[in-house]
């Protein structure tokens, strides 16, 4: 017989999880005792993880769990075996075992029903079909940015998120920066006045392209890893260049967009929504089989009247990261800087206790773990990823076509534009579909 008074920490989270996706009441919090007493974890209730992809951002990711006293990272899943065992032997070596599994392919890991969470770092054309198929399956989901390919398979990944009462983190960490942060609250706090125009600067891209095909290397399943690209010999392109092919990736411009556009759009308050009109122009290779723009501009119009420009970094005043020009003055935000203002006091300015303060996290991984915990939102959800890519997504289809596309950020759809709507998805290679 069981005993009905123990709290199970899976039985707990899937049971409050599910109600909170029926209800959307308020967060259940998870009682301490299931994590352990006193602040430590019970070995048994530690959140089960399986990272899916195991490169350098992925590995990255799995080594955020690996410091995590409630984390257990229990499966590595990529599609070359030599990465999955070096990150299987990273697993082992920090929990003293030989535990870790690893797997080739993610529905396998999908599949467990011990683990409670998927973290992917997948090349961008694999971001929506295992996402949407973790939500269904229950688990919270750590995802690497930009959320997907398109603008239609990033909201199949918002509607799954919401349909199953996931838990979802998309790792655009610079929200978990102090700086970023506090840019974003001088700024909405209105430190440099009404904001009329954003400058955000992206990196620039590569030119270079003209591999032969080669010999698939030992261990790698090529099939898999074009997954619903379509199929194409193996000519190098793995691990790194795939994001200068248009199957896989925009670029630079899409790869960013989840770092600077998102840091614009949080001062903004505009998280939720997206431009009215986007123009743009970009550079393309001209040979080989790279052909995603190096050098881009795209230039929106949002409803309240606002202007972003989105460029490659050489093309703007302040280079990489963002900056934002109001009536008063402008402030400019990036990695590794401290902020920098006209006028320069801006920097200084104390944000008292009755205005906007906006949410904090000190740890990115930390963050998703505590929310999986007390089923609260995270730093970074899906819905904000979403509208972060948007802009990007749509200056690609407006170089792609020559045309000013009008937006209706509220049905998501290029306005009079039949040519432009298709791009809002592509076709994806057999058995391969969008999971809805």
């Amino acid at each position: 017989m069981p005993d009905n008074n123990k709290v199970n920490r899976r039985g707990f989270l899937r049971t409050a999880a599910g109600a909170a996706a029926g209800a959307m009441a308020i967060p259940y919090i998870v009682p301490s005792s299931v994590f352990g007493a006193d602040g430590g974890v019970a070995p048994s209730n530690r959140l089960h993880v399986g990272v899916i992809g195991v490169g350098g951002q992925g590995t990255w990711d799995m080594r955020g769990f690996l410091d995590k006293s409630e984390a257990l990272v229990v499966a590595v899943c990529d599609i070359d075996v030599k990465r999955q065992k070096a990150a299987k032997a990273e697993a082992d070596l920090k929990y003293g075992n030989n535990d870790c599994k690893t797997y080739l392919d993610f529905r396998d890991v999908i599949g467990r029903s011990d683990i409670d969470i998927i973290a992917t770092a997948i090349p961008d054309h694999w971001h929506s079909i295992p996402a949407i198929m973790a939500a269904e399956a229950g688990k919270d989901i750590h995802g690497q940015k930009p959320l997907a390919r398109t603008i239609k398979e990033g909201r199949a990944i918002c509607d799954a998120v919401k349909r199953y009462g996931r838990i979802w983190q998309t790792g655009s960490w610079q929200r978990s920066v102090a700086n970023f942060r506090r840019a974003c609250e001088l700024v909405r706090n209105g430190r440099i006045g009404k904001v009329h125009t954003v400058e955000v600067g992206l990196p620039t891209g590569s030119t270079r392209g003209n591999e032969s095909i080669k010999p698939v290397p030992e261990g790698v399943d090529w099939d898999m890893w074009l997954g619903p690209a379509p199929w194409v010999p193996f000519r190098g392109v793995l691990h790194w260049d795939w994001r200068w092919i248009m199957d896989y990736s925009g670029g630079q411009m899409t790869d960013w967009a989840g770092h600077h556009i998102d840091i614009a759009h949080w001062a903004l308050d505009l998280e939720h929504t997206g431009p009215v009109e986007i123009e743009g122009h970009g550079t393309y290779p001209k040979d080989g089989i790279f052909n995603v723009p190096y050098e881009y501009k795209v230039t929106t119009k949002y409803a309240n009247g606002m202007t972003m420009i989105i460029a490659n970094d050489r093309q703007l005043p302040h280079g990489m990261g963002t900056c934002w020009y109001g009536d008063m003055g402008w402030l400019h935000v990036t990695r590794d800087e401290p902020i920098h203002a006209n006028p320069k006091s801006v920097v200084d300015e104390v944000i008292g206790p009755n205005e906007i303060h906006l949410y904090e996290s000190k740890d990115h991984h930390q963050n998703f773990l505590d929310c999986v915990k007390s089923r609260r939102e995270t730093i970074t959800p899906a819905e904000v990823a979403h509208r972060s890519l948007t802009p990007a997504l749509l200056g690609e289809i407006a170089m792609l076509t020559g045309r000013k596309l009008k937006w209706d950020p509220e049905k998501e759809v290029i306005v009079g534009d039949d040519e432009a709507n298709r791009m809002l998805s592509r076709p994806m290679r057999s058995p391969w579909h969008l999971y809805m």
